[in-house]
């Protein structure tokens, strides 16, 4: 594989592009050449991660013309990835790397498509969870037949509420997309990698019960909803079901992902990274289930890591094998392995599930894709 060094732009310099340059800065025969963002003191954080000063400007639209980079992360607040997009999508030569979710309107998403039609530049869409060592371990194992026709996906996420943003940008729907579109859009994916299909229906109930109460922003009240159940429907008949809590600190692996098939279920937890494996063959008959455990009865459960990463950041290393993904699809002119499509499709299933909790209704996905998904 060629090794030709990437020269990286950061567009927006809060939590998570900064995140972004620690893995750059892992990565090697990669190098951050620009940094921008409208926020002095993100800016000044970004600049004292760097080996040296490198420019800087306040809009995406500067950093592009300066034609400084051959590869562009986008990490700005969400609903600003469209206006970010329209000046990166412009220089047709430019890679791109974008936060997710990816948009908070379905609309966005379409002209994002038409303007990253004929562009020599991949578009990759940072939805990194899949990359996570337990949970790739555990989609390897799925895929490869370990647990038989799946049938049930269910995955758990009980933790602590949302980060300090600057201006707390994230505490409203407007600038988020919803909470299901925002945090969970990443287990949407998740669940559509899993099963190998795209969701036909799903019924939610969720609400803002605990969180954010009590802030006011000038006569403006948070609204983004704490908890919630989702469940997704797939044409094979397959169910996945979602359970959020954003009260929950107290966890001991606040992430569970359990996939459930004829032969055999599969569970990965995070932070303690196991990874556990059963199969129904080995609890034999329903006759014998009753009686005293055989040897062969029980549950494997391992520790899964992945040694070649060099910066665990947030995710596990995740973010770290994303951008050597990215890299490699870079240098090798490989499609990427999260496209629009696929990001976009993640968000309106949260958006789904957002309208399903309003009406109190099933949601068809139809009802809300473009014509031809």
């Amino acid at each position: 594989m060629s090794q030709q060094l990437i020269r990286y732009g950061i567009v927006g310099c809060g939590s998570m592009g900064r995140e972004h340059i620690e893995n750059i800065r892992a990565l090697g025969n990669a190098r951050v050449t620009a940094l921008a963002d409208p926020h002095a003191p993100s800016l000044q954080a970004a600049l004292a991660q760097l080996d040296a000063p490198v420019p800087t400007f306040s809009n995406a639209q500067a950093l592009v013309q300066a034609d400084l980079c051959d590869a562009v992360v986008i990490a700005t607040p969400n609903f600003t990835h469209i206006d970010m997009m329209r000046a990166v999508l412009a220089q047709p030569d430019l890679h791109i790397l974008i936060e997710k979710p990816l948009v908070t309107r379905v609309e966005d998403g379409l002209e994002m498509l038409r303007l990253a039609q004929g562009r020599k530049g991949i578009v990759w869409v940072a939805q990194e969870y899949r990359y996570m060592p337990p949970v790739a371990e555990m989609i390897r194992m799925t895929h490869a037949g370990e647990v038989g026709t799946v049938h049930q996906v269910a995955i758990r996420e009980h933790r602590e509420p949302f980060y300090p943003k600057v201006g707390d940008w994230n505490r409203f729907t407007a600038n988020t997309g919803g909470t299901l579109v925002e945090k969970c859009c990443h287990y949407f994916n998740l669940m559509d990698l899993i099963l190998k299909e795209q969701p036909l229906r799903v019924f939610a109930s969720g609400a803002q019960r605990v969180n954010h109460l009590d802030e006011d922003y000038g006569g403006r009240r948070p609204d983004i909803l704490d908890s919630a159940y989702v469940v997704v429907e797939y044409p094979s008949g397959a169910r996945a079901l979602l359970d959020l809590c954003m009260f929950a600190e107290g966890s001991m692996d606040n992430e569970h992902i359990v996939v459930v098939g004829d032969e055999g279920k599969l569970e990965s937890l995070l932070p303690s990274l196991q990874l556990r494996h059963s199969r129904r063959a080995d609890w034999g008959r329903r006759a014998a289930w009753g009686q005293p455990s055989g040897t062969g009865r029980g549950v494997s459960v391992r520790r899964v890591w992945d040694t070649n990463i060099r910066y665990p950041g947030q995710h596990f290393g995740a973010s770290f094998i994303e951008h050597q993904q990215f890299a490699r699809a870079v240098r090798e002119g490989l499609p990427p392995e999260i496209p629009l499509e696929e990001g976009l499709r993640s968000v309106i299933t949260g958006l789904a599930a957002h309208r399903s909790i309003e009406t109190g209704l099933p949601v068809q996905l139809s009802e809300l894709l473009p014509p031809g998904w």
